[in-house]
Protein backbone atom coordinates (compact mmCIF):
# COMPACT_ATOMS: atom_id res chain seq x y z
CA UNK A 1 0.00 0.00 0.00
CA UNK A 2 0.97 3.65 0.04
CA UNK A 3 2.60 3.19 3.40
CA UNK A 4 5.12 0.77 1.87
CA UNK A 5 6.13 3.21 -0.88
CA UNK A 6 9.70 4.48 -1.08
CA UNK A 7 10.14 8.05 0.23
CA UNK A 8 11.48 9.28 -3.13
CA UNK A 9 8.43 7.98 -5.01
CA UNK A 10 6.05 9.45 -2.45
CA UNK A 11 7.89 12.79 -2.75
CA UNK A 12 7.32 12.75 -6.52
CA UNK A 13 3.63 11.89 -6.10
CA UNK A 14 2.90 14.75 -3.70
CA UNK A 15 5.32 17.34 -5.18
CA UNK A 16 3.80 20.70 -6.03
CA UNK A 17 3.81 21.67 -9.70
CA UNK A 18 7.10 23.47 -10.24
CA UNK A 19 9.54 24.55 -12.92
CA UNK A 20 11.10 21.12 -13.50
CA UNK A 21 7.66 19.74 -14.49
CA UNK A 22 7.38 22.35 -17.25
CA UNK A 23 11.00 21.74 -18.29
CA UNK A 24 10.23 18.02 -18.67
CA UNK A 25 7.08 18.82 -20.70
CA UNK A 26 9.09 21.04 -23.06
CA UNK A 27 11.97 18.56 -23.45
CA UNK A 28 9.66 15.58 -24.05
CA UNK A 29 7.13 17.69 -25.95
CA UNK A 30 9.68 18.99 -28.45
CA UNK A 31 10.26 15.37 -29.45
CA UNK A 32 6.56 15.04 -30.19
CA UNK A 33 6.55 18.40 -31.94
CA UNK A 34 9.26 16.98 -34.23
CA UNK A 35 7.43 13.65 -34.60
CA UNK A 36 4.28 15.36 -35.83
CA UNK A 37 6.15 17.74 -38.13
CA UNK A 38 8.09 14.88 -39.73
CA UNK A 39 5.15 12.49 -40.06
CA UNK A 40 2.63 14.99 -41.44
CA UNK A 41 4.84 17.26 -43.59
CA UNK A 42 5.08 14.55 -46.27
CA UNK A 43 1.37 15.08 -47.06
CA UNK A 44 2.17 18.72 -47.91
CA UNK A 45 4.61 17.78 -50.67
CA UNK A 46 3.29 14.55 -52.25
CA UNK A 47 1.41 16.51 -54.95
CA UNK A 48 4.62 18.39 -55.73
CA UNK A 49 6.57 15.11 -55.98
CA UNK A 50 3.99 13.87 -58.49
CA UNK A 51 4.36 17.01 -60.64
CA UNK A 52 8.17 16.90 -60.59
CA UNK A 53 8.82 13.19 -61.09
CA UNK A 54 5.67 11.81 -62.77
CA UNK A 55 4.80 14.45 -65.38
CA UNK A 56 3.06 13.01 -68.47
CA UNK A 57 3.42 15.05 -71.66
CA UNK A 58 0.06 16.01 -73.15
CA UNK A 59 -1.96 15.14 -70.03
CA UNK A 60 -4.75 17.57 -69.12
CA UNK A 61 -3.91 17.16 -65.42
CA UNK A 62 -0.55 17.47 -63.60
CA UNK A 63 1.43 14.33 -62.81
CA UNK A 64 0.57 12.45 -59.63
CA UNK A 65 2.28 9.69 -57.68
CA UNK A 66 1.06 6.22 -58.81
CA UNK A 67 -1.05 4.51 -56.07
CA UNK A 68 1.72 2.10 -55.06
CA UNK A 69 4.35 4.87 -54.88
CA UNK A 70 1.96 7.18 -52.98
CA UNK A 71 1.22 4.41 -50.47
CA UNK A 72 4.95 3.73 -50.03
CA UNK A 73 5.95 7.39 -49.58
CA UNK A 74 3.12 8.11 -47.14
CA UNK A 75 3.11 4.76 -45.36
CA UNK A 76 6.73 3.70 -45.01
CA UNK A 77 7.22 6.03 -42.02
CA UNK A 78 4.27 4.29 -40.30
CA UNK A 79 6.04 0.94 -40.75
CA UNK A 80 9.22 2.39 -39.27
CA UNK A 81 7.26 3.95 -36.40
CA UNK A 82 5.63 0.61 -35.54
CA UNK A 83 9.02 -1.13 -35.46
CA UNK A 84 10.55 1.71 -33.42
CA UNK A 85 7.74 1.65 -30.85
CA UNK A 86 8.28 -2.06 -30.20
CA UNK A 87 12.10 -1.95 -30.21
CA UNK A 88 12.74 1.24 -28.23
CA UNK A 89 9.87 0.47 -25.86
CA UNK A 90 11.57 -2.80 -24.97
CA UNK A 91 15.00 -1.15 -24.84
CA UNK A 92 13.73 1.58 -22.51
CA UNK A 93 12.89 -1.07 -19.92
CA UNK A 94 16.19 -2.90 -20.41
CA UNK A 95 18.73 -0.04 -20.49
CA UNK A 96 16.79 2.78 -18.86
CA UNK A 97 14.74 5.67 -20.22
CA UNK A 98 17.58 8.22 -20.29
CA UNK A 99 20.10 6.12 -22.26
CA UNK A 100 17.65 5.31 -25.03
CA UNK A 101 16.02 8.76 -25.14
CA UNK A 102 19.01 10.39 -26.83
CA UNK A 103 19.30 7.57 -29.41
CA UNK A 104 15.80 8.18 -30.78
CA UNK A 105 16.50 11.89 -31.17
CA UNK A 106 19.74 11.37 -33.10
CA UNK A 107 18.02 8.92 -35.48
CA UNK A 108 15.31 11.52 -36.10
CA UNK A 109 17.82 14.33 -36.75
CA UNK A 110 19.98 12.32 -39.15
CA UNK A 111 17.07 10.83 -41.10
CA UNK A 112 15.21 14.16 -41.41
CA UNK A 113 18.28 15.62 -43.09
CA UNK A 114 18.85 12.50 -45.19
CA UNK A 115 15.18 12.52 -46.38
CA UNK A 116 15.73 15.94 -47.90
CA UNK A 117 18.94 14.77 -49.54
CA UNK A 118 17.24 11.82 -51.27
CA UNK A 119 19.30 11.30 -54.38
CA UNK A 120 19.11 9.81 -57.87
CA UNK A 121 18.49 10.87 -61.45
CA UNK A 122 15.29 8.89 -62.03
CA UNK A 123 11.92 8.93 -60.21
CA UNK A 124 12.49 5.36 -59.05
CA UNK A 125 15.82 6.07 -57.36
CA UNK A 126 14.62 9.31 -55.72
CA UNK A 127 11.47 7.64 -54.34
CA UNK A 128 13.44 4.56 -53.21
CA UNK A 129 16.00 6.59 -51.26
CA UNK A 130 13.25 8.84 -49.85
CA UNK A 131 11.32 5.78 -48.64
CA UNK A 132 14.49 4.26 -47.15
CA UNK A 133 15.25 7.35 -45.05
CA UNK A 134 11.58 7.88 -44.17
CA UNK A 135 11.44 4.34 -42.75
CA UNK A 136 14.37 5.01 -40.41
CA UNK A 137 12.96 8.42 -39.56
CA UNK A 138 9.77 6.63 -38.50
CA UNK A 139 11.90 4.17 -36.50
CA UNK A 140 13.29 7.05 -34.42
CA UNK A 141 9.86 8.67 -34.08
CA UNK A 142 8.43 5.35 -32.88
CA UNK A 143 10.89 5.28 -29.99
CA UNK A 144 9.73 8.69 -28.83
CA UNK A 145 6.18 7.45 -28.10
CA UNK A 146 6.85 5.02 -25.23
CA UNK A 147 9.86 6.91 -23.87
CA UNK A 148 8.28 10.39 -23.73
CA UNK A 149 5.08 9.05 -22.16
CA UNK A 150 6.93 6.90 -19.63
CA UNK A 151 9.42 9.61 -18.63
CA UNK A 152 6.67 12.19 -18.16
CA UNK A 153 4.48 9.80 -16.15
CA UNK A 154 7.41 8.87 -13.89
CA UNK A 155 8.40 12.52 -13.30
CA UNK A 156 4.88 13.84 -12.65
CA UNK A 157 2.91 14.15 -9.42
CA UNK A 158 -0.25 12.10 -9.18
CA UNK A 159 -2.57 15.12 -9.02
CA UNK A 160 -1.69 16.56 -12.45
CA UNK A 161 0.04 13.60 -14.12
CA UNK A 162 -2.64 13.17 -16.79
CA UNK A 163 -2.41 16.82 -17.84
CA UNK A 164 1.39 16.66 -18.04
CA UNK A 165 1.44 13.52 -20.24
CA UNK A 166 -1.39 14.92 -22.38
CA UNK A 167 0.53 18.22 -22.74
CA UNK A 168 3.51 16.30 -24.18
CA UNK A 169 1.18 14.62 -26.67
CA UNK A 170 -0.55 17.95 -27.44
CA UNK A 171 2.72 19.27 -28.82
CA UNK A 172 1.80 17.18 -31.88
CA UNK A 173 -0.78 19.83 -32.72
CA UNK A 174 1.85 22.56 -32.72
CA UNK A 175 4.13 20.34 -34.86
CA UNK A 176 1.40 19.94 -37.49
CA UNK A 177 0.64 23.67 -37.30
CA UNK A 178 4.30 24.64 -37.66
CA UNK A 179 4.73 22.28 -40.62
CA UNK A 180 1.87 24.01 -42.41
CA UNK A 181 3.08 27.52 -41.57
CA UNK A 182 6.66 26.76 -42.66
CA UNK A 183 5.44 25.24 -45.96
CA UNK A 184 3.37 28.42 -46.54
CA UNK A 185 6.45 30.60 -45.97
CA UNK A 186 8.75 28.50 -48.19
CA UNK A 187 6.24 28.17 -51.04
CA UNK A 188 5.36 31.90 -50.90
CA UNK A 189 9.06 32.83 -51.03
CA UNK A 190 9.77 30.53 -54.00
CA UNK A 191 6.62 31.70 -55.81
CA UNK A 192 7.73 35.33 -55.41
CA UNK A 193 11.27 34.55 -56.59
CA UNK A 194 10.40 32.06 -59.37
CA UNK A 195 6.91 32.88 -60.74
CA UNK A 196 5.45 30.48 -63.28
CA UNK A 197 2.17 30.00 -65.23
CA UNK A 198 -0.64 27.61 -64.26
CA UNK A 199 -0.48 24.04 -65.57
CA UNK A 200 -3.32 24.60 -68.05
CA UNK A 201 -1.46 27.58 -69.55
CA UNK A 202 1.97 25.92 -69.90
CA UNK A 203 2.30 22.41 -68.48
CA UNK A 204 6.12 22.22 -68.54
CA UNK A 205 6.80 25.77 -67.33
CA UNK A 206 4.31 25.40 -64.43
CA UNK A 207 6.88 23.33 -62.51
CA UNK A 208 10.08 25.38 -62.25
CA UNK A 209 13.36 23.47 -61.66
CA UNK A 210 13.74 25.22 -58.28
CA UNK A 211 10.56 23.50 -57.07
CA UNK A 212 12.76 20.47 -56.33
CA UNK A 213 14.29 22.46 -53.46
CA UNK A 214 10.91 23.22 -51.88
CA UNK A 215 10.05 19.70 -50.73
CA UNK A 216 13.64 19.03 -49.66
CA UNK A 217 13.78 22.14 -47.45
CA UNK A 218 10.40 21.37 -45.86
CA UNK A 219 11.49 17.81 -44.96
CA UNK A 220 14.96 18.76 -43.71
CA UNK A 221 13.83 21.52 -41.33
CA UNK A 222 12.23 18.81 -39.19
CA UNK A 223 15.74 18.10 -37.85
CA UNK A 224 16.07 21.51 -36.15
CA UNK A 225 13.71 21.20 -33.12
CA UNK A 226 15.02 17.69 -32.40
CA UNK A 227 18.65 18.84 -32.55
CA UNK A 228 17.88 21.81 -30.27
CA UNK A 229 16.59 19.56 -27.47
CA UNK A 230 19.31 16.90 -27.65
CA UNK A 231 21.54 18.60 -25.06
CA UNK A 232 18.62 19.06 -22.64
CA UNK A 233 17.66 15.40 -22.94
CA UNK A 234 21.23 14.30 -22.26
CA UNK A 235 21.20 16.29 -18.99
CA UNK A 236 17.93 14.85 -17.67
CA UNK A 237 18.55 12.39 -14.81
CA UNK A 238 17.17 8.88 -15.08
CA UNK A 239 13.63 8.68 -13.68
CA UNK A 240 13.42 7.81 -9.99
CA UNK A 241 10.99 4.99 -10.65
CA UNK A 242 13.32 3.24 -13.08
CA UNK A 243 16.34 3.78 -10.80
CA UNK A 244 14.54 2.59 -7.65
CA UNK A 245 12.17 -0.09 -8.93
CA UNK A 246 14.03 -1.55 -11.93
CA UNK A 247 17.73 -0.74 -11.37
CA UNK A 248 17.16 -1.29 -7.59
CA UNK A 249 19.17 1.76 -6.46
CA UNK A 250 16.91 3.72 -4.09
CA UNK A 251 19.82 5.84 -2.81
CA UNK A 252 20.71 7.13 -6.29
CA UNK A 253 17.01 7.77 -7.03
CA UNK A 254 16.73 9.85 -3.83
CA UNK A 255 19.92 11.75 -4.66
CA UNK A 256 18.80 12.54 -8.23
CA UNK A 257 15.32 13.67 -7.23
CA UNK A 258 16.64 15.77 -4.31
CA UNK A 259 18.45 17.87 -6.93
CA UNK A 260 15.46 17.99 -9.28
CA UNK A 261 12.84 18.80 -6.62
CA UNK A 262 15.26 20.95 -4.62
CA UNK A 263 14.20 19.31 -1.37
CA UNK A 264 15.97 16.92 0.96
CA UNK A 265 14.78 13.33 0.42
CA UNK A 266 15.92 10.76 2.93
CA UNK A 267 17.87 8.00 1.20
CA UNK A 268 16.46 4.61 2.15
CA UNK A 269 17.88 1.15 2.18
CA UNK A 270 16.74 -0.73 -0.93
CA UNK A 271 13.82 -3.02 -0.09
CA UNK A 272 14.49 -6.72 -0.52
CA UNK A 273 13.61 -8.36 -3.84
CA UNK A 274 9.94 -9.21 -4.07
CA UNK A 275 9.61 -12.77 -5.37
CA UNK A 276 5.90 -12.42 -6.20
CA UNK A 277 6.77 -9.33 -8.22
CA UNK A 278 9.34 -11.04 -10.46
CA UNK A 279 6.96 -12.45 -13.07
CA UNK A 280 7.89 -11.93 -16.72
CA UNK A 281 6.12 -10.14 -19.53
CA UNK A 282 3.30 -12.29 -20.97
CA UNK A 283 3.74 -14.83 -18.16
CA UNK A 284 0.65 -16.43 -16.65
CA UNK A 285 0.87 -14.06 -13.69
CA UNK A 286 1.25 -11.00 -15.95
CA UNK A 287 -1.78 -12.03 -18.02
CA UNK A 288 -3.79 -12.58 -14.85
CA UNK A 289 -2.96 -9.13 -13.46
CA UNK A 290 -2.53 -6.99 -16.57
CA UNK A 291 -3.72 -9.04 -19.57
CA UNK A 292 -7.13 -7.35 -19.86
CA UNK A 293 -5.53 -3.93 -19.34
CA UNK A 294 -3.11 -4.57 -22.22
CA UNK A 295 -5.97 -5.81 -24.39
CA UNK A 296 -7.86 -2.63 -23.54
CA UNK A 297 -4.98 -0.25 -24.38
CA UNK A 298 -3.98 -2.05 -27.61
CA UNK A 299 -7.52 -2.53 -28.96
CA UNK A 300 -8.72 1.02 -28.25
CA UNK A 301 -5.60 2.59 -29.78
CA UNK A 302 -5.93 0.29 -32.83
CA UNK A 303 -9.60 1.17 -33.35
CA UNK A 304 -9.05 4.89 -32.73
CA UNK A 305 -6.27 5.14 -35.31
CA UNK A 306 -8.35 3.38 -37.97
CA UNK A 307 -10.91 6.18 -37.66
CA UNK A 308 -8.41 8.98 -37.05
CA UNK A 309 -6.18 8.30 -40.04
CA UNK A 310 -9.11 7.63 -42.37
CA UNK A 311 -9.61 11.43 -42.43
CA UNK A 312 -7.10 11.47 -45.29
CA UNK A 313 -9.87 9.96 -47.43
CA UNK A 314 -12.10 12.97 -47.19
CA UNK A 315 -9.74 15.93 -46.76
CA UNK A 316 -9.10 16.51 -50.45
CA UNK A 317 -12.84 16.38 -51.19
CA UNK A 318 -13.65 18.75 -48.34
CA UNK A 319 -10.90 21.21 -49.22
CA UNK A 320 -12.04 21.25 -52.85
CA UNK A 321 -15.72 21.51 -51.91
CA UNK A 322 -15.28 24.64 -49.82
CA UNK A 323 -12.89 26.22 -52.30
CA UNK A 324 -9.70 26.00 -50.23
CA UNK A 325 -7.92 24.05 -52.96
CA UNK A 326 -8.84 24.87 -56.60
CA UNK A 327 -8.47 22.23 -59.37
CA UNK A 328 -4.80 21.26 -59.78
CA UNK A 329 -4.56 22.35 -63.42
CA UNK A 330 -5.47 25.95 -62.49
CA UNK A 331 -2.30 26.32 -60.37
CA UNK A 332 1.43 25.96 -60.83
CA UNK A 333 3.39 23.46 -58.71
CA UNK A 334 4.45 25.86 -55.94
CA UNK A 335 1.00 27.47 -55.68
CA UNK A 336 -0.46 24.02 -55.05
CA UNK A 337 1.93 23.47 -52.11
CA UNK A 338 0.86 26.85 -50.72
CA UNK A 339 -2.87 26.08 -50.99
CA UNK A 340 -2.56 22.58 -49.45
CA UNK A 341 -0.41 23.94 -46.59
CA UNK A 342 -2.90 26.76 -45.94
CA UNK A 343 -5.82 24.30 -45.77
CA UNK A 344 -4.03 21.94 -43.37
CA UNK A 345 -2.92 24.87 -41.20
CA UNK A 346 -6.53 26.08 -40.88
CA UNK A 347 -7.71 22.57 -39.93
CA UNK A 348 -4.93 22.30 -37.31
CA UNK A 349 -5.71 25.75 -35.92
CA UNK A 350 -9.49 25.28 -35.71
CA UNK A 351 -9.87 21.60 -34.84
CA UNK A 352 -6.68 19.70 -34.03
CA UNK A 353 -4.91 22.03 -31.57
CA UNK A 354 -8.02 23.00 -29.51
CA UNK A 355 -9.02 19.34 -29.07
CA UNK A 356 -5.64 18.41 -27.62
CA UNK A 357 -5.67 21.25 -25.11
CA UNK A 358 -9.23 20.55 -24.00
CA UNK A 359 -7.92 17.15 -22.94
CA UNK A 360 -5.03 18.76 -21.06
CA UNK A 361 -7.49 21.01 -19.22
CA UNK A 362 -10.01 18.33 -18.24
CA UNK A 363 -8.19 14.98 -18.00
CA UNK A 364 -7.45 15.33 -14.27
CA UNK A 365 -10.91 16.77 -13.61
CA UNK A 366 -13.27 14.25 -15.24
CA UNK A 367 -10.77 11.41 -15.74
CA UNK A 368 -9.33 9.37 -18.60
CA UNK A 369 -12.19 6.87 -18.82
CA UNK A 370 -14.90 9.54 -19.16
CA UNK A 371 -12.99 11.49 -21.83
CA UNK A 372 -12.22 8.35 -23.86
CA UNK A 373 -15.79 7.05 -23.67
CA UNK A 374 -17.20 10.49 -24.54
CA UNK A 375 -14.80 10.86 -27.48
CA UNK A 376 -15.68 7.49 -28.99
CA UNK A 377 -19.40 8.18 -28.40
CA UNK A 378 -19.40 11.49 -30.31
CA UNK A 379 -17.18 10.09 -33.06
CA UNK A 380 -19.72 7.27 -33.50
CA UNK A 381 -22.65 9.71 -33.60
CA UNK A 382 -20.98 12.04 -36.13
CA UNK A 383 -19.76 9.21 -38.37
CA UNK A 384 -23.28 7.77 -38.61
CA UNK A 385 -24.72 11.27 -39.09
CA UNK A 386 -22.37 11.72 -42.04
CA UNK A 387 -22.92 8.23 -43.43
CA UNK A 388 -26.65 7.51 -43.29
CA UNK A 389 -27.80 10.66 -45.18
CA UNK A 390 -24.55 10.79 -47.22
CA UNK A 391 -26.34 11.69 -50.46
CA UNK A 392 -27.82 14.74 -48.69
CA UNK A 393 -24.31 15.99 -47.82
CA UNK A 394 -23.07 15.69 -51.42
CA UNK A 395 -25.31 18.58 -52.56
CA UNK A 396 -23.38 21.83 -52.79
CA UNK A 397 -25.68 23.76 -50.45
CA UNK A 398 -25.13 21.19 -47.65
CA UNK A 399 -21.36 20.96 -47.83
CA UNK A 400 -20.69 23.45 -45.02
CA UNK A 401 -22.70 21.21 -42.68
CA UNK A 402 -20.63 18.24 -43.80
CA UNK A 403 -17.41 20.12 -43.04
CA UNK A 404 -18.70 21.18 -39.61
CA UNK A 405 -19.60 17.63 -38.59
CA UNK A 406 -16.37 16.29 -40.05
CA UNK A 407 -14.41 18.83 -37.96
CA UNK A 408 -16.36 17.94 -34.80
CA UNK A 409 -15.57 14.25 -35.36
CA UNK A 410 -11.86 14.97 -35.15
CA UNK A 411 -12.23 17.54 -32.40
CA UNK A 412 -13.69 14.74 -30.26
CA UNK A 413 -10.95 12.39 -31.41
CA UNK A 414 -8.37 14.79 -29.94
CA UNK A 415 -10.55 15.72 -26.93
CA UNK A 416 -11.01 12.01 -26.48
CA UNK A 417 -9.24 8.75 -27.32
CA UNK A 418 -6.43 10.18 -29.45
CA UNK A 419 -4.98 11.70 -26.27
CA UNK A 420 -6.14 9.20 -23.63
CA UNK A 421 -4.85 6.13 -25.51
CA UNK A 422 -1.39 7.75 -25.26
CA UNK A 423 -1.73 8.65 -21.56
CA UNK A 424 -3.18 5.51 -19.97
CA UNK A 425 -0.57 2.87 -21.02
CA UNK A 426 2.11 5.01 -19.30
CA UNK A 427 0.23 4.78 -15.98
CA UNK A 428 -1.19 1.31 -15.43
CA UNK A 429 1.69 -1.16 -15.93
CA UNK A 430 4.60 -2.05 -13.58
CA UNK A 431 7.75 0.06 -13.95
CA UNK A 432 9.83 -2.76 -15.47
CA UNK A 433 7.23 -3.28 -18.25
CA UNK A 434 5.91 0.26 -18.58
CA UNK A 435 7.87 1.35 -21.64
CA UNK A 436 7.43 -2.03 -23.36
CA UNK A 437 3.67 -2.14 -22.81
CA UNK A 438 3.29 1.46 -23.99
CA UNK A 439 5.32 0.55 -27.10
CA UNK A 440 3.09 -2.47 -27.77
CA UNK A 441 -0.06 -0.34 -27.36
CA UNK A 442 1.34 2.40 -29.63
CA UNK A 443 2.42 -0.15 -32.26
CA UNK A 444 -1.12 -1.53 -32.26
CA UNK A 445 -2.27 2.03 -32.94
CA UNK A 446 0.10 2.40 -35.88
CA UNK A 447 -1.25 -0.86 -37.31
CA UNK A 448 -4.70 0.73 -37.12
CA UNK A 449 -3.29 3.86 -38.79
CA UNK A 450 -2.16 1.77 -41.75
CA UNK A 451 -5.61 0.19 -42.02
CA UNK A 452 -7.25 3.61 -41.79
CA UNK A 453 -4.95 5.43 -44.18
CA UNK A 454 -4.53 2.75 -46.85
CA UNK A 455 -7.15 0.04 -46.35
CA UNK A 456 -9.94 2.59 -46.51
CA UNK A 457 -8.32 4.35 -49.45
CA UNK A 458 -9.11 1.19 -51.43
CA UNK A 459 -12.34 0.41 -49.58
CA UNK A 460 -13.85 3.86 -50.22
CA UNK A 461 -13.52 3.56 -54.02
CA UNK A 462 -16.78 3.48 -55.95
CA UNK A 463 -18.32 0.02 -56.53
CA UNK A 464 -18.60 1.07 -60.20
CA UNK A 465 -15.20 0.29 -61.75
CA UNK A 466 -15.70 3.13 -64.24
CA UNK A 467 -15.81 5.68 -61.38
CA UNK A 468 -12.77 4.56 -59.38
CA UNK A 469 -9.62 6.67 -59.18
CA UNK A 470 -6.88 5.72 -61.63
CA UNK A 471 -5.05 2.58 -60.52
CA UNK A 472 -7.56 1.50 -57.85
CA UNK A 473 -9.94 -1.49 -57.93
CA UNK A 474 -13.68 -1.04 -57.09
CA UNK A 475 -14.53 -0.71 -53.37
CA UNK A 476 -17.68 -0.29 -51.26
CA UNK A 477 -18.00 3.49 -51.67
CA UNK A 478 -17.63 6.42 -49.26
CA UNK A 479 -21.07 6.01 -47.63
CA UNK A 480 -20.49 2.37 -46.66
CA UNK A 481 -16.93 3.20 -45.57
CA UNK A 482 -18.31 5.84 -43.17
CA UNK A 483 -20.76 3.27 -41.76
CA UNK A 484 -17.87 0.86 -41.16
CA UNK A 485 -15.97 3.66 -39.39
CA UNK A 486 -19.00 4.33 -37.20
CA UNK A 487 -18.99 0.65 -36.17
CA UNK A 488 -15.24 0.88 -35.47
CA UNK A 489 -15.86 3.79 -33.08
CA UNK A 490 -18.69 1.88 -31.42
CA UNK A 491 -16.28 -1.02 -30.79
CA UNK A 492 -13.89 1.53 -29.30
CA UNK A 493 -16.52 2.33 -26.67
CA UNK A 494 -16.90 -1.37 -25.86
CA UNK A 495 -13.16 -2.00 -25.43
CA UNK A 496 -12.79 1.18 -23.33
CA UNK A 497 -14.60 -0.79 -20.60
CA UNK A 498 -11.37 -2.81 -20.17
CA UNK A 499 -9.30 0.30 -19.39
CA UNK A 500 -9.05 1.25 -15.66
CA UNK A 501 -9.31 4.82 -14.36
CA UNK A 502 -5.98 6.16 -13.08
CA UNK A 503 -6.98 9.70 -12.09
CA UNK A 504 -5.47 10.74 -8.75
CA UNK A 505 -3.72 7.41 -8.12
CA UNK A 506 0.01 6.73 -7.85
CA UNK A 507 1.69 4.64 -10.55
CA UNK A 508 2.48 1.93 -7.97
CA UNK A 509 -1.15 1.86 -6.86
CA UNK A 510 -2.28 1.39 -10.47
CA UNK A 511 0.31 -1.30 -11.29
CA UNK A 512 -0.21 -3.13 -7.99
CA UNK A 513 3.48 -2.97 -7.10
CA UNK A 514 2.89 -1.64 -3.57
CA UNK A 515 0.17 -4.18 -2.85
CA UNK A 516 2.54 -6.93 -3.90
CA UNK A 517 5.16 -5.66 -1.46
CA UNK A 518 2.65 -5.69 1.37
CA UNK A 519 1.52 -9.20 0.50
CA UNK A 520 5.11 -10.44 0.51
CA UNK A 521 5.82 -8.77 3.86
CA UNK A 522 2.75 -10.42 5.32
CA UNK A 523 3.68 -13.79 3.79
CA UNK A 524 7.24 -13.55 5.13
CA UNK A 525 5.93 -12.81 8.63
CA UNK A 526 3.62 -15.82 8.48
CA UNK A 527 6.43 -18.04 7.21
CA UNK A 528 8.76 -16.95 10.02
CA UNK A 529 6.02 -17.79 12.55
CA UNK A 530 5.50 -21.17 10.93
CA UNK A 531 9.18 -22.08 11.11
CA UNK A 532 9.37 -21.89 14.90
CA UNK A 533 10.24 -25.49 15.92
CA UNK A 534 7.57 -27.29 17.90
CA UNK A 535 8.38 -28.70 21.29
Amino acid sequence: MAGDQLNVLNALDVAKTQWYHFTAIIIAGMGFFTDAYDLFCISLVTKLLGRIYYHVDGSVKPGTLPPNVSAAVNGVAFCGTLAGQLFFGWLGDKLGRKKVYGMTLMVMVLCSIASGLSFGSTPKTVMTTLCFFRFWLGFGIGGDYPLSATIMSEYANKKTRGAFIAAVFAMQGFGILTGGIFAIIVSAAFEAKFPSPAYQVDALASTVPQADYVWRIILMVGALPAAMTYYSRSKMPETARYTALVAKDAKLAASNMSKVLQVEIEAEQQKSEDKSNSFGLFSKEFMKRHGLHLLGTTSTWFLLDIAFYSQNLFQKDIFSAIGWIPPAQTMNAIQEVFKIARAQTLIALCSTVPGYWFTVAFIDVIGRFAIQMMGFFFMTIFMFALAIPYDHWTHKENRIGFVAMYSLTFFFANFGPNATTFVVPAEIFPARFRSTCHGISAASGKLGAMVGAFGFLYLAQSPDKNKTEHGYPPGIGVKNSLIVLGVVNLLGMVFTLLVPESKGKSLEEMSGENEQNDEVSSTNNNNSNNTVPSA
